[in-house]
């Protein structure tokens, strides 16, 4: 991949089947600077980022031949592209299929129809959370169950190592440094995605429901505080 000046905007690889909408990203996205690529499909969106490494990946879940779950999959399963940020846009709007998004290792999603301030809001948060790579406390933690390694990135639950995507991860990293600690949905997008991050409260909820799937038993300690928000505890 080019190296890009300080300055220089990332570039994008915009995947969808339906004409309109690429052209709607497309011309949206250039608008801001970035650099975009467009694929209609999910063979050839894998052709071009082995061509052309993107740094982001905006992905529609329903394209013709290889669906956009298995794109992620192979992109994720791959030790070059296993680093590229995927954002899910698609009309399939089911919790289910979220959160199936969301376990193969998309950083966030958005429904359409779709506003393109949001999309390039999204877009920008994910980019700016993938350059400050860590954590801010690099403290090993061990509450209760679960040990979370913020430098090598990693999570044991019972001693049995857990996958999260990177948003997840992030989510437990800032309930276990308070454990007991009530926080608002809006509390945690502020701590782990940014004050202007323009997500609803139940993406928070359907980021819990796949953290607390991965950590299996242990995701008891995941607790919902009706009307308020979650606490990691007892």
């Amino acid at each position: 991949m080019i190296k890009r000046t300080r300055m220089s905007k990332a570039h994008i690889l915009v995947v969808d089947d339906e004409e309109d909408i690429l052209e709607l990203a497309r011309y949206n996205l250039a608008k801001e600077g970035y650099q975009v690529t467009c694929a209609s499909s999910g063979e050839k969106a894998i052709q071009k980022v082995q061509k052309n490494k993107p740094d982001l990946v905006v992905l529609d879940l329903m394209l013709p031949g290889m669906d956009g779950f298995n794109v992620c999959k192979v992109l994720k399963n791959n030790s070059n592209t296993a680093d590229i940020p995927i954002v899910m846009l698609t009309a399939k709007g089911e919790e289910s299929d979220i959160v199936t998004g969301l376990e193969l290792g998309a950083e966030d999603y958005i429904t359409k129809p779709f506003s393109p301030k949001v999309l390039i809001a999204r877009i920008r948060t994910v980019l700016r959370r993938q350059k400050r790579g860590e954590p801010e406390t690099t403290a090993k933690l061990n509450v209760f169950s679960i040990e979370l390694d913020p430098v090598r990135f990693e999570v044991k639950a019972d001693h049995q190592p857990v996958e999260l995507t990177a948003t997840e991860f992030h989510i437990l990293h800032y309930l276990m440094q308070h454990p007991g600690w009530v926080f608002t949905r809006a509390q945690i997008i502020d701590a782990v995605k940014g004050t202007d991050y323009p997500v609803t409260d139940r993406s928070v909820d359907v980021q819990i429901v796949g953290l607390r799937k991965k950590l299996g038993s242990a995701g008891r300690f995941i607790k919902t505080v009706r009307g308020v928000g979650y606490r990691f505890s007892e």
